[in-house]
Parts: C-alpha cells; sequence; structure tokens
C-alpha cells in the first residue's frame, strides 16, 4: 500500500518478456519437483514459519485433491507420471469407495473435549515462567485441574490473547520470567493448538464442505485436468497401454459423478447440482455451483471438439463406441437464427451442436470434415479440420455454415 502502482507505462522487449517467462517457469517446474511426496502424490500447501536467525522452516499439510488438480492441470507431468499420480490417488485417503470418488481432504477423528487444551507436564516443566506461576496458582496463563492436568487460559483465542496476557505479566514480579520465556511459552502454545496449520470447516466440521465431504465442483475439475493429460498424451504420441490407463482413469472419474448416480445412492435427483455430500449423508446444498462449467468443458473435450491456431478441429480419441445410435433418431436443435430444426440421423451416428451449427459423426474407412454451406456448397478436409475461415464463420454464427459432417474411422474411438 505504501508504493502502490504508479500508472506511468514504460515499453519493455519481447525478448525481455521471454525471459521473465522462462524463468518463472523454471521456478514454477522446480516448486513441482520439490513437493512430489514419495506416494507420487505432490503437497498442496506448505507453511513456512519464521525461526531464530533468519531462517524458515517449512511444514506440509494433508495432502489435498486441489494440490492433485493443480499438478495435472499444469501439463509439466509427463503421461507416465500422472498415471503414477492417479493410482496412488486411488489407493490414497482422499479415495471414498461408497461414492467412488474423491474427498477435498481426507477424513479425521477429532479429539474429544477432553482430549483438548492438555499442556503435557514436561512442556511446562521447561518453562521457568509457567512452572512459577503454577506454583504461585496464577492461572493468568495457565493452570492445572485437580486431575494434575494443565490447561491454558481457556479465554485465549489465539496467540494474541496469550501475547497480550504475556505483556501484562511483564508489569509484574514475573517480569524476567516472561523476558525470558516469553517466545517457549508462545511455541507451547502453538505446539498445542497447531493453529498455523487450520483450515477452517474442512478440518473441524462434519458438514458443509468439511470433514469427510466430497466437494463436487473439485472433483469435476479433477475429471477436467485428467481429460488434458489424455489429449496431451495422444498428441505426444504415448504408447495405447499408458493412453489406455490415463483414460481409464478418466471415465472412472466421470462415472463417480452424481450424474451417472442412482437417487438412492447420490442422496436427491442425479440430474439436479449439489454443492457436496458429507460422510454418512446424500447430497446436500442444492444450486447450480462452478461444476457445471467443467462438466460442459469435459463433454466437450470427450467429442473431440478442439480449437488450434483459431481452426475448428476434432479429434475424438476419447469418445466410446457405444455413443453412436443404435438406431435411427430424430435429431432437434435451435439454429443461429434461433429456429427450431430436425435433423434425421441414422443408425451408427451422433449428433452435437457446436455454436448452434449441428455435427453429425459417423463410422467410415477414412476420416474426412466435410462443412455444409448454405448455398449447398461444401468444403472438404481429410485432416478434420475446418481452415481458417470457414472455421470464423462457425463461431461468430454467421449461418453460412448450416451442417458439419464429421466421418471416422473406429481406431480411433474407445
Amino acid at each position: 500500500y505504501s508504493r502502490p502502482f504508479s500508472g506511468s507505462k514504460q515499453a519493455v522487449s519481447l525478448s525481455e518478456i521471454g525471459q521473465f517467462f522462462d524463468l518463472s517457469l523454471r521456478y514454477l517446474e522446480h516448486a513441482i519437483d520439490a513437493n512430489k511426496r514419495p506416494d507420487h502424490l505432490y503437497h498442496a500447501y506448505n507453511l513456512m514459519t519464521p525461526e531464530s536467525g533468519d531462517k524458515i522452516s517449512i511444514s506440509r499439510l494433508s495432502e489435498m485433491l486441489e494440490g492433485q488438480v493443480a499438478v495435472l492441470s499444469s501439463k509439466y507431468l509427463s503421461a507416465r507420471d500422472a498415471v503414477l499420480l492417479l493410482d496412488s490417488l486411488k489407493k490414497s485417503k482422499l479415495f471414498r469407495p461408497d461414492q467412488y470418488s474423491y474427498l477435498l481432504y481426507p477424513n479425521k477423528d477429532l479429539p474429544g473435549f477432553l482430549e483438548k487444551n492438555n499442556v503435557p507436564a514436561a512442556a511446562v516443566a521447561q518453562s521457568a515462567l509457567l512452572t512459577q506461576l503454577v506454583s504461585d496458582g496464577n492461572v493468568d496463563i495457565i493452570e492445572k485441574d485437580i486431575d494434575g492436568v494443565h490447561h491454558f487460559n481457556g479465554n485465549f483465542k489465539n496467540a494474541n490473547d496469550l501475547n497480550a496476557a504475556l505483556n501484562e505479566l511483564a508489569k509484574t514480579k514475573y517480569a524476567p520470567l516472561v523476558e525470558k520465556d516469553k517466545n517457549r511459552v508462545l511455541q507451547i502454545f502453538e505446539d498445542i493448538f497447531n493453529h498455523k496449520a487450520f483450515t477452517g470447516r474442512s478440518g473441524t466440521f462434519f458438514g458443509y464442505e468439511g470433514l469427510g465431504s466430497i466437494y463436487w465442483h473439485m472433483v469435476s475439475k479433477l475429471l477436467l485436468a485428467v481429460q488434458e493429460c489424455c489429449l496431451k498424451a495422444a498428441g505426444e504420441g504415448e504408447s495405447e497401454e499408458v493412453i489406455g490407463r490415463l483414460i481409464a482413469h478418466y471415465y472412472e472419474i466421470n462415472e463417480g459423478i452424481g450424474v451417472h448416480k442412482s437417487p438412492s445412492l447420490y442422496g436427491a435427483f442425479p440430474t439436479d447440482p449439489y454443492s457436496h455430500t458429507p460422510a454418512g449423508k446424500g447430497a446436500q446444498q442444492p444450486g447450480m455451483t462452478g461444476q457445471v462449467k467443467e462438466d460442459i468443458l469435459s463433454r466437450f473435450g470427450e467429442l473431440g471438439v478442439l480449437v488450434k491456431n483459431g481452426r475448428l478441429h476434432f479429434n475424438p480419441c476419447l469418445l466410446r463406441k457405444s455413443e453412436f445410435l443404435g438406431e435411427a433418431q430424430i435429431f432437434e436443435y435451435i439454429d443461429v437464427h434461433q429456429e427450431h430444426r430436425q435433423l434425421p440421423l441414422e443408425k451408427g451416428s451422433l449428433c452435437f451442436t457446436c455454436c448452434q451449427v449441428p455435427v453429425v459423426y459417423s463410422l467410415a474407412t477414412e476420416n474426412s470434415l466435410t462443412l455444409i454451406h448454405k448455398n449447398n456448397a461444401l468444403t472438404t478436409s481429410d485432416d478434420l479440420t475446418a481452415d481458417e475461415n470457414n472455421s470464423l464463420k462457425i463461431f461468430e454464427r454467421t449461418g453460412d455454415i448450416v451442417q458439419i459432417n464429421v466421418q471416422i474411422k473406429p481406431s480411433m474411438l474407445k
């Protein structure tokens, strides 16, 4: 706040920006490598604690689903490393078998009331101040109960309250002991309560995305991240075995999401959006969460709709043959002129819209792409990519392209 943005601007060369990005990537990649756990998962959060002598100590929080999503989305991992991570994730404390999905944080047993705020006698003995206060019967900081167990003052909410009490004590006969032991007492307090690792409701509540809860938006983020890994592996020519394992993980995660479940298992209508599913309950907190965004993106990814360098491209390497029609049907849609249309589909085809233009997939011996213009002219391509000009017409919904036919070799599908 003391040094805000000036508002003035100056030119920066592309080479300088490039160097900055290169350096940033080196540090980011180093951080990813440094946070890899022995079980192939990745630390999500680290806690930095200033120590005496200008030192900083690092401690870890527990494994978290969002950390695994972040590293998968970074596209830094090789396909094989992504498989190792996903294999480990399914074996980890984050996997919840009853819902066949993943927790935001590992579940844990909270200590009972009588187990909290118990200061070990050995810790008290290390502090001359605490020892003297107990001996004198002074309960400003610490108190010994009838069972001989020591407790910090129950009015303290955090270390700031303790620090204030120590400052008041420093005005009394205990001043020399406070000066000597203040930092030690504060450290004992932190050792007991571990406030620096407090994560809010996720570590203390049982509902509202708390302990044992699946947070569905993060599961959908995981789904999209794994899909990105699948497409990256396919684009880099990874082995069929590695790609197959990634795709298997993708569809397992997909099957665990609510829309594919029975109402009895989901605990609600599967097509309704819910925020989370606590342990021992069905889906809770209805509402249109951000999950819908990832699910829509994932579905377009399954269909193989990609945009590369401004050109519309189709690569349905994740699409399953079982999704193609078993019998002829009528496909209904709203075109770019907001008019209701019907399109007859043959058995063995599949249809969806892209920018309100129907895209018809059908199986064939060779790959090909055909754009049907409003004047019935055809534009064809054998690499399943529309040229930049026609792609722009589709994106801008000009109405010039009225249908896209994509013929796909069965070997491309799963």
